[in-house]
């Protein structure tokens, strides 16, 4: 998991999307109770945002350079999933950075 010590460096700002209450939205609620502080101890300056709504699909944004963002449903996704959508996105915008 070095990547999440990187993350500021590739990606600007990281938004979660999520249901407050719904089922579909458990898994994500449960990675930013778990991982919030260890993604923000690494990346102190990344805004990390959270923005709960009620009755939308679980979502992962990642805002990069130049106000690209890319966005991963995270629907049916276990936290372990989860993780590895935002180490995709976080090395999506590796690869952005380098054309």
């Amino acid at each position: 998991m070095a990547w999440r010590t990187n993350l500021s460096r590739s990606v600007k700002e990281i938004r979660f999307l999520f249901c407050q209450s719904s089922p579909a939205s458990a898994p994500a609620r449960e990675f930013v109770k778990k991982n919030y502080g260890h993604i923000k101890a690494r990346n102190p300056s990344l805004p990390v945002l959270i923005r709960e709504c009620s009755g939308v699909k679980p979502q992962l944004w990642a805002r990069y350079d130049m106000g690209v963002e890319r966005c991963v449903l995270l629907d049916g996704l276990t936290e372990a999933q989860i993780d590895g959508k935002l180490e995709e996105l976080a090395k999506a915008g590796e690869s952005l950075k380098s054309k």
